[in-house]
């Protein structure tokens, strides 16, 4: 009985692999020079410093507290310990799944753009994880929809960028943003505990023009603005380089 599961659970992990494969295939590459250079652009970390730049001023802007500005960096710099550096220096390392670019079965299917093909392995996609877990972070800690939901197409298009460059599976990427989810929502709840008597004095803020966290909308406006600026940047870059 226990044997007939094992082999069961084996034919679904392999039935699971393949159209993980099947699925990496129909979205990687196109036939477009212009989408490869949009698409590096966008998955190089540098691109999204201004995005990065803009959160620290609605935090810096938003806090009074020396000591939750730094608890809040802190945080931050936890998310991506958990969510990037835990997956490259643990997981990856330990499950050994190759990377689409390098995989024997599809590695030569794969539509490699500039040569680039990433590391070896890429179960799972510290990209989606260490994106998310910051998303997810700042959407809890600030509580503003618009900016919520721009941190969010944030992350879903360095997303984009691993497949279309074929250096992550489908299945890579999912589990990357579960993880990144889980992450966020922890050092979140980490974070509450660790200020919740300070953050009780923003509640008087609370206004049409602030957040329920009290932060101000004109400032959560800001990294929506970058974001925006940063997707038109990719696509003029791409035209002209």
């Amino acid at each position: 009985m226990f044997s007939d599961l094992l082999l069961v659970a084996g034919d679904l992990g392999s039935s699971v692999i393949s159209l993980d494969k099947e699925w990496l295939l129909a979205v990687n590459g196109s036939d477009s020079l212009y989408l490869d250079r949009v698409a590096k652009v966008l998955t190089t970390a540098i691109t999204w410093v201004p995005l990065y730049i803009s959160l620290f001023y609605v935090v810096l802007h938003n806090n009074e507290s020396v000591k939750k500005i730094i608890y809040i960096l802190l945080a931050a710099g936890l998310c991506v310990l958990l969510a990037g550096t835990v997956d490259d220096a643990i997981v990856k390392p330990t499950v050994a799944r190759w990377r689409p670019t390098h995989d024997p079965e599809i590695g030569m299917m794969v539509d490699i753009v500039n040569g680039y093909r990433g590391g070896n392995y890429g179960f799972f996609s510290a990209h989606a994880s260490n994106t998310f877990s910051i998303a997810i972070f700042f959407c809890w800690l600030i509580r503003s929809r618009l900016l919520s939901v721009a941190l969010v197409i944030w992350s879903l298009t360095n997303c984009w960028t691993r497949l279309y460059l074929g250096v992550h599976y489908p299945g890579d990427i999912l589990v990357g943003l579960m993880w990144g989810f889980l992450v966020g929502s922890f050092v979140y709840y980490l974070f509450y505990r660790a200020t919740r008597k300070q953050s009780s004095v923003n509640h008087r803020f609370i206004s049409s023009k602030f957040t329920s966290m009290g932060y101000l909308r004109a400032d959560c406006d800001i990294p929506v603005s970058i974001l925006v600026f940063t997707l038109l940047y990719a696509l003029i870059r791409a035209c002209i380089f």
